[in-house]
C-alpha cells in the first residue's frame, strides 16, 4: 500500500473480519534502533472515552481482548512488533484503532531502514504490506489505523509524522495527563507542532478508487508526541500515567483537568526468597503440587508437562492469556485437554492436548503437540496434526519443546494445503520461554488471585526440576564439537556446513540466556541483531558462519530494557575464553582524568580482574589495564596523544566450557554464568550509578 491509500479488510479475507495482527517493523544496522507502539481507540468524535482507551508498554492488553500488545520479536537487522487486535470484541462505540510508535528522547525515524507495517490475519497469512517512504525527523510515527465505515472494517495507511511526542498525541486524542509525571524527556520538543503539514482528508483518496473505500471517509489533524520514560520499578497493576508535555512559551496555557482518584485491584506477586522454613532439619522436602521424582521415562515426562502447563492456563487466566495471545488466540473462556482422539485415516491420532477459547459463541482451537528431555519434533507427526486441524476447522497446531525456533528456520516442515478454505498456523514454544513467562507473572507482574500466585510458583518449580525434562535449550548439537575442535586445529574450512549448524546453535542460545536474564530482571532482553541493510536472517548466519571459521569467534550483543548500551558477548573458540563487555559513554562535560578518576571509584566492588579499555574517536583503540592495577594509576587510561575520549569499554574474561550440554562443565552452563555474573556485578551497578548522567549523553560505542 501507498500512504493515504485504505482497503476493507474483508476483501482480504473472504469477509471474515476477526483477529488481525499488525506488525511494525523496522532496521538499524547499528542496533541502537528502538521504539516503543501505542495503540489508542477512538471514538466517533475521534478521542478516547476514558485513559484506559491508552495501551502501550505499561498498559499492553485490553481486559476485553480487543487490544494485546504482543512484544517484540527479533527479525532481521532489527525487531518487529506485533499487535493482536480482536475486532469482533471492540467495542460498538469505538470506531477507530490507531496505531502509533515513537523514539526516545533525541532520536529519530529518520535514522532507521525499513520502516514498515504489516497485517496478518489470525492465523498469520499476510494480508498487506505498508512501506513507510521517508518518514522524516520525526520522533513519533502514525503507522495506521483500522476504522469502522458502514458496519465493516477498513485500514488506512497513514505513515505520518510529529515532532512533537507522544504526550502531545494522547492529549489531542482526550487522554488526561498527569502533570507531575514528567518533564525531562518533554524538553526534546518544546513546541508540539506538525512535522510535515497536516494530515491530509481522504475523502479525495476513497472517492478516486471507489471499488474498495467510500468518499466519506475522512481523518482528522493529528499533532506530535514525546516519549514518555520508562518505568523504573515494576509494570503498574493500573494504566500507568503518561508524562505531561512541556508547556508552550506562547498562547494560553491549558486549563488543569480536576484531578480524580485511580484505583485497581491489588496484585499479587511471589517474594523471590521464601519465607524461612518450619521444617526441623534440611532433610525435610515441602509437599509439591507437581511432583517430579517419581518420572520414569520420556513418555511419563511428556504426558506430565503437558498436562501441568495446560492446567495451570485454564486456572490462570492471566498466563493462558499471555501464552495464546501471541498465536491470535482471543481473549475468552479458555479450557484444556489431554489424552484426546482424533480420527485420521484408519487410525485415530492422539494429540498431546487442545486448548479451546469460548468468545461470544465463537470457538479457537489448537491441538498441542509437546517434546520433553531434548526430543526432537517428527515432522510427520506435527503434519498429521496440521491436516487434522484444516479438516475439523481448528485454527492452529501448537508445538512446545527445549528447542528454540528461530527466524527463517523452522524446526519442522509443514506442508499447507493452500486449496482447503480454512487456514492452520503453526507456532512453537520454547520451555525456556514458558518459564519465562511464569517468571514475569509471579516476580514482576503480579496476578490478581494469591491461589494463583500459588499455582504459578508451582509450575515453575516443576519445570525447574532436574527430572522435568522441560529445561529448555540445552544442547549445542552434533555439529558443536567438530567445528570447535577443527577451528583449534585450523582445519575448519569457509564454507563448511557444519559451521552454519553451530551459528544456528549459537543463536538459540542467546535467546534462551536472553529470556532468563529478563525473567530475572523483569525487563525485556533481546538479542541485537547486526547485519548488512538488505541482509535476511539466513543471509546473516551464513556471514556469521563464514566469521567463525576464518576468525574462530562466536559474538552476540543484549540489548537490556531501560540500559543504554549492549552486554557484548564474544566466544573465542581458539583460546576456550568467554567475553562479556559493555561499554560507557563518556560524560559531556569534565575533565578526561576526572572521568577514569571516577569510573575507578564506582567499580569499587568490581572484580579486580575486570579489564578497562579507553575508546577513543574513530573507534581506535586506546590505553587499557585491569581494575588491580588502575585502583593506584587511573591516569593510565588517559591516551598518551591526546586523542578524545568517548567512552570506556568494561570487560570479563572466563574460561570456556568443554562439553556441547548444560553440564556444571558444559559451554551452555559456562556462557549462561558468564552473562548472569556481569550483570548482576557490573552491569546493574553501574546502570544504577550511570543512568541519569547517561541520559543526555552519547550513545556508547558498539560492543
Amino acid at each position: 500500500m501507498i500512504k493515504g491509500a485504505n482497503v476493507g479488510l474483508g476483501e482480504l479475507t473472504d469477509g471474515e473480519t476477526g483477529t488481525v495482527i499488525a506488525g511494525l517493523g523496522w532496521e538499524s544496522p547499528d542496533g541502537e534502533g528502538d521504539a516503543d507502539v501505542s495503540v489508542l481507540l477512538l471514538g466517533a468524535d475521534g478521542k478516547v472515552r476514558g485513559d484506559t482507551d491508552l495501551y502501550f508498554y505499561n498498559n499492553p492488553s485490553a481486559v476485553d481482548g480487543s487490544v494485546q500488545l504482543l512484544g517484540k520479536t527479533p527479525v532481521g537487522e532489527g525487531s518487529e512488533d506485533r499487535i493482536s487486535c480482536d475486532l469482533t470484541a471492540v467495542p460498538a462505540d469505538v470506531t477507530t484503532v490507531l496505531i502509533a510508535a515513537s523514539r526516545y528522547g533525541e532520536l529519530r525515524f529518520d535514522e532507521l531502514h525499513g520502516v514498515r507495517l504489516t497485517l496478518s490475519d489470525g492465523g498469520g497469512d499476510p494480508l498487506l504490506s505498508y512501506p513507510v517512504e521517508d518518514p522524516g525527523p520525526v520522533s513519533a510515527l502514525i503507522f495506521g489505523e483500522l476504522y469502522r465505515r458502514a458496519g465493516t472494517w477498513k485500514f488506512r495507511a497513514v505513515g505520518q509524522g510529529y515532532e512533537g511526542g507522544f504526550a502531545a498525541l494522547v492529549t489531542d486524542h482526550g487522554v488526561d495527563i498527569d502533570d507531575d509525571a514528567a518533564a525531562e524527556t518533554a524538553a526534546a520538543a518544546p513546541e508540539p507542532e506538525h512535522s510535515g503539514g497536516e494530515r491530509t482528508d481522504t475523502a479525495t483518496t476513497d472517492a478516486t478508487d471507489t471499488a474498495t473505500t467510500d468518499a466519506t471517509d475522512a481523518t482528522a489533524e493529528a499533532p506530535a508526541p514525546v516519549h514518555p520514560p520508562r518505568a523504573e520499578t515494576a509494570p503498574p497493576t493500573a494504566p500507568a500515567p503518561v508524562p505531561a508535555p512541556r508547556a508552550a512559551e506562547e498562547g494560553p496555557a491549558r486549563p488543569a483537568r480536576p484531578a480524580r482518584p485511580r484505583t485497581a485491584k491489588k496484585k499479587i506477586t511471589r517474594a523471590a526468597v521464601p519465607v524461612k522454613s518450619l521444617a526441623e532439619s534440611e532433610s525435610w522436602r515441602g509437599a509439591r503440587l507437581f511432583p517430579a521424582s517419581a518420572l520414569k521415562s520420556d513418555g511419563d515426562r511428556e504426558t506430565r508437562a503437558t498436562s501441568v502447563l495446560l492446567a495451570v492456563m485454564a486456572q490462570v487466566p492471566e498466563f493462558g492469556r499471555r501464552l495464546t495471545a501471541g498465536f491470535g488466540a482471543p481473549a475468552g473462556r479458555m479450557e484444556t485437554f489431554t489424552e484426546v482422539s482424533l480420527p485420521h485415516g484408519d487410525s485415530p491420532r492422539r494429540p498431546d492436548g487442545v486448548i479451546r477459547v469460548e468468545r461470544a459463541g465463537k470457538l479457537w482451537t489448537a491441538l498441542v503437540e509437546t517434546k520433553t528431555n531434548g526430543n526432537s519434533l517428527r515432522a510427520e507427526q506435527v503434519q498429521a496434526y496440521a491436516d487434522i486441524a484444516s479438516r475439523r476447522g481448528y485454527e492452529a497446531v501448537v508445538t512446545l519443546s527445549n528447542d528454540v525456533a528461530l527466524e527463517g528456520s523452522p524446526l519442522v516442515d509443514v506442508r499447507v494445503d493452500k486449496r482447503r478454505r480454512n487456514k492452520v498456523a503453526l507456532w512453537h514454544l520454547s520451555w525456556a520461554e514458558v518459564a519465562h513467562q511464569a517468571q514475569m507473572l509471579i516476580r514482576h507482574e503480579g496476578v490478581r488471585d494469591a491461589a494463583h500466585a500459588w499455582l504459578l510458583e508451582e509450575l515453575l518449580h516443576y519445570l525447574r526440576h532436574d527430572n522435568s525434562g522441560c529445561h529448555g535449550f540445552q544442547n549445542m548439537g552434533p555439529a558443536w564439537v567438530p567445528v570447535r575442535d577443527g577451528i583449534q586445529d585450523e582445519t575448519l574450512c569457509e564454507g563448511d556446513p557444519r559451521a552454519l549448524e553451530a551459528v544456528e546453535s549459537w543463536e538459540r542460545l542467546m535467546r534462551q540466556v536472553s529470556l532468563g536474564l529478563g525473567g530475572e530482571l523483569g525487563q525485556r532482553v533481546m538479542p541485537v541483531q547486526r547485519a548488512r541493510r538488505g541482509t535476511d536472517a539466513a543471509g546473516r548466519r551464513t556471514e556469521m558462519a563464514a566469521a567463525l571459521c576464518r576468525e574462530g569467534r562466536l559474538t552476540a550483543e543484549l540489548r537490556i530494557d531501560g540500559t543504554a548500551g549492549a552486554l557484548g558477548v564474544t566466544v573465542d573458540l581458539r583460546t576456550a575464553k568467554i567475553r562479556t563487555s559493555f561499554d560507557i559513554a563518556a560524560p559531556a562535560q569534565g575533565y578526561p582524568l576526572a572521568w577514569a578518576k571516577r569510573l575507578v571509584r564506582d567499580l569499587a566492588e568490581a572484580p579486580a580482574d575486570l579489564h578497562v579499555e579507553t575508546l577513543t574517536e574513530g573507534e581506535s583503540s586506546g590505553p587499557r589495564g585491569t581494575l588491580e592495577r588502575l585502583r593506584y594509576e587511573p591516569g593510565e587510561l588517559l591516551p598518551k596523544g591526546g586523542e578524545r575520549i568517548t567512552g570506556f569499554r568494561l570487560s570479563l574474561f572466563k574460561g570456556m566450557g568443554t562439553r556441547r550440554g548444560n553440564s556444571e562443565s558444559g559451554f551452555i552452563r559456562s556462557v549462561d554464568d558468564a552473562v548472569s555474573r556481569f550483570h548482576g556485578v557490573i552491569v546493574g551497578p553501574l546502570d544504577r550509578l550511570y543512568g541519569k548522567r547517561r541520559t543526555g549523553a552519547r550513545r556508547p560505542v558498539a560492543v
